[in-house]
């Protein structure tokens, strides 16, 4: 039997301890993980593929391509920029997984306060296919509406998100 890799998860963001919680996959065909990672990593290119983020910066130098410990901001769902921050880092290479995952937040009033680690797996698998998964879990009361909301935003977005990467890889 094969098992796949699954997401590296601090304690703080277990899935389904948070207020919100999604979890996107594709595996597509003709794909190989190192170029998705490129278009992954690489914040100038993401605007080009992806309708769901602005404004992205890099408030310490370094940029567009995310590294371990970077720190980012941007925009996404409507949220003012959040500051980001590259808590893993891992690139594809034979029989590894990529993984990328970064926390976000933002401060504020309780209403306003968002908690956020957004985590990346991209693998080859055999047949010439790469597995592409994304999950994210958020802290706050943002979060807990947003995941009340029909149809669900944040699913609906990273859907988004992981169509716009595999078209961007394939061109």
């Amino acid at each position: 039997m094969t098992t796949q890799n699954a997401i590296n998860w601090p304690e703080k963001y277990l899935p389904g301890t948070g207020d919100n919680f999604v979890s996107n996959e594709v595996i597509v065909k003709g794909l190989t993980a190192a170029r998705v990672w490129h278009y992954l990593t690489d914040t100038s290119e993401w605007e080009g593929y992806y309708d769901n983020v602005a404004d992205i910066s890099f408030p310490e130098g370094g940029g567009p391509q995310l590294k371990d410990d970077q720190v980012f901001s941007f925009g996404t769902f409507g949220f003012p920029p959040l500051d980001a921050h590259v808590v893993e880092f891992q690139a594809p290479a034979d029989g590894v997984a990529g993984r990328l995952s970064w926390t976000a937040k933002q401060d504020g009033r309780p209403e306003e306060r968002l908690d956020v680690l957004h985590a990346w797996l991209v693998e080859d698998l055999p047949g010439g296919r790469v597995r592409i998964l994304t999950q994210e879990t958020q802290i706050g009361e943002p979060a807990a509406a947003l995941a009340n909301e029909r149809p669900n935003p944040m699913l609906n977005g990273h859907q988004a998100w992981l169509d716009g990467l595999v078209r961007a890889a394939a061109k």
